[in-house]
């Protein structure tokens, strides 16, 4: 088990121990237990894959490199043309920069929360956290809003999300995998395929002791949120375990040896394929968490052999794949981290430290107007041009990219109203 810790101390695991309880992502079970489909409603783009990449990457030696500033700032990277004339990003994203045409740049996103537990909530949710209400993550949302069907979950996390599901309760939890796929073997989630000798007959069985136990808890109690969809349960997990469908959804061996290649073998690479395989089978909302992004000390070097090849080639996969298979102008892409890291230059650790005035972020799918860049930070990559954008205004573009309205109002269960997203935004040039 692969752990990524940040410099405060945040453990960023590549799988949660299966059977734990938490309101980040849960196992099968407990998924079901809580899941209640809700009503589609048109949308731009049908289905959302968001791609957390943990830690904080550093802007300036990724997608808004400053190749004129003093040697301090400046790194030790240099730029390539991408295949869009005037567009230049990391010579070690090679095959991003021949992808262009399928995503935007976001630069001179900016905000104020430089510590990793804070920033994290504030991306994973467009929220700026507060002490006295835990908001909804993208997960959560999406799967309030759009549903999903029968046989498969609304919203999966490979191998888990720091995204909880807040005030809307935890029958919004994701499905969280607990692992990643491994090229060329077939892959299953614990409970979505029939292993270890269970029968057809034994979960038919067990349905019918949950049955009973539903009518138990909902007479001790009928208003408890943990109990919500309880009556669904059974029927629900019956058809996911037994369905064809969902065992296959989350079967990455099942495709074409030619479409799999493209996204190698790296555990991102064949996160971001198990991805573009669940919304082709109708999984509304996908996270895939891929840490390690807190370079400190002996930043370049992590970041040409360890961290920016798998993003490379597994994010370029991603979205040439979903292209090949007509599901890009279907599919909302979102990639962020935290914030970004420090222009100048720490030379005791060789490496930048935390720094939100200044980040990117990605967006690609649906209504989003392709190839090109928005926004900008100033020459030293310290902070926007202008007012800049906050990562309030990016969920805003987000949810409307899904035909989700921002501002709707949601009860929380002690009767506050709140909109989905407080403060932010959309920003009307991702989709001119």
């Amino acid at each position: 088990m692969a752990v990524h810790r940040t410099c405060d101390g945040m453990q960023r695991r590549d799988f949660l121990r299966v059977g734990v309880l938490g309101t980040s992502a849960v196992t099968l079970a407990n998924y079901l237990q809580w899941s209640q489909a809700a009503e589609a409603t048109g949308a731009k783009a049908k289905s959302a894959i968001f791609i957390n990449l943990a830690g904080g990457p550093t802007h300036l030696d990724t997608f808004d490199m400053k190749p004129n500033s003093p040697s301090e700032y400046r790194g030790e990277f240099n730029p390539i043309q991408t295949n869009i004339p005037g567009i230049e990003i990391s010579e070690h994203l090679p095959k991003l920069a021949q992808s262009m045409d399928k995503f935007v740049i976001l630069r001179g996103i900016t905000h104020s929360l430089a510590a990793h537990e804070l920033g994290s909530q504030y991306v994973n949710t467009g929220n700026r956290p507060i002490p006295s209400l835990e908001f909804p993550g993208y997960g959560a949302v999406i799967s309030k809003e759009l549903g999903g069907p029968e046989e498969l979950p609304a919203n999966v996390a490979i191998p888990n999300t720091a995204q909880k599901t807040g005030y809307l309760g935890v029958r919004y939890a994701a499905l969280s995998t607990g692992s990643t796929p491994k090229a060329g073997q077939p892959y299953s989630v614990r409970g979505v395929s029939l292993g270890g000798g269970l029968t057809v007959t034994e979960v038919e069985r067990r349905q019918n002791l949950l049955s009973d136990l539903d009518q138990t808890f909902r007479a001790v109690e009928k208003d408890s949120q943990l109990l919500d969809g309880l009556d669904r349960f059974s029927e629900q997990a019956h058809t996911i375990i037994t369905s064809r469908r969902a065992r296959d959804a989350f079967n990455t061996a099942l495709e074409s040896p030619s479409f799999a290649e493209q996204f190698g073998d790296t555990p991102f690479g064949q996160s971001c394929l198990l991805a573009s395989r669940l919304v082709e089978s109708g999984v509304r909302f996908v996270t895939i968490q891929n840490g390690g992004w807190d370079t400190h000390n002996d930043g370049w070097t992590r970041l040409k052999n360890n961290l920016l090849p798998p993003l490379d080639a597994g994010l370029s996969a991603l979205l040439n794949g979903l292209h090949q298979k007509g599901l890009l102008e279907s599919t909302a892409v979102f990639v962020t981290g935290e914030f970004g890291r420090t222009p100048k230059i720490n030379t005791q650790r060789v490496g930048r430290d935390h720094y939100a005035r200044a980040m990117f972020m990605l967006m690609a799918g649906g209504g989003v107007k392709p190839g090109r860049v928005i926004g900008a930070s100033d020459e030293k990559g310290l902070g926007p041009v202008g007012d800049g954008h906050s990562p309030d205004d990016v969920a805003a573009s987000f949810y409307h990219n899904l035909g989700i309205d921002p501002k709707k109002e949601y009860q929380t269960n002690i009767g506050r109203p709140v909109m989905i997203v407080r403060d932010g935004n959309v920003i009307p040039e991702l989709f001119a």
